[in-house]
């Protein structure tokens, strides 16, 4: 496990315990479920593998001195074209923001799908029943999966709905497009027919614009 320390800032942060004193909770509780610990910015994140996610989540939840009740955010991640191409790991990744009201403390989990084609983490709507619809959005975005989950569907986008639009790679004007059909009284979806093109601003100069000289 790696644990770094990237310039903590104590000013203003929102954390009632020091964060070297979370930090090292943190890597009490986890043990080697977390692969590595990293503190920047004054905020700390966690970096679990795919198979020890939840188990560490709920270590997260449950462990004294962190007893983080709350989820109150998670999202998916394409990593695809991160720095330019450049990037070596995982494409998909799913991040979890976990709260602890009683503690005043915060802490960033993240954790990436081993499968970039089929990608599938475990759920996590058996510990926080918040991420019920955090996971349908990264689902729905990005088509990753969720192991364990009740009703995993779309959230945002319709049922008739191909891809996921969040993903690197979906174009820019879909698969689909959808409109009325008055003769069979109802909405159909059809292949897209917008032609892509590039846009080039026509820009004009207009002499003394504004009454300026």
């Amino acid at each position: 496990m790696t644990v770094a320390n990237k310039g903590a800032v104590h000013v203003g942060s929102w954390s009632a315990v020091p964060l070297e004193s979370l930090m090292e909770t943190v890597q009490t509780a986890l043990g080697d479920q977390a692969t590595s610990i990293v503190m920047e910015r004054g905020e700390i994140t966690v970096v679990v593998s795919a198979d020890r996610y939840l188990s560490a989540m709920k270590a997260l939840r449950d462990a004294p001195g962190c007893q983080f009740e709350q989820l109150v955010d998670l999202c998916g991640l394409d990593y695809s074209e991160y720095r330019d191409g450049a990037w070596e790991g995982s494409r998909f990744a799913v991040v979890a923001h976990l709260l602890s009201v009683s503690l005043n403390q915060r802490v960033r989990v993240r954790v990436f799908c081993p499968d970039d084609e089929f990608p599938v983490v475990d759920s996590v709507t058996s510990l926080w029943s918040s991420a019920n619809w955090y996971e349908r959005e990264a689902f729905d975005l990005y088509g990753i999966l969720f192991e364990g989950h009740d009703d995993l569907r779309r959230i945002l986008t319709d049922y008739g709905f191909i891809g996921h639009p969040f993903r690197k790679d979906f174009p820019l004007s879909g698969h689909v497009e959808m409109r009325y059909d008055p003769e069979r009284r109802r909405v159909v979806y059809e292949p897209v027919t917008i032609e892509p093109r590039e846009i080039t601003p026509r820009i004009i100069r207009e002499d003394n614009y504004g009454g300026l000289h």
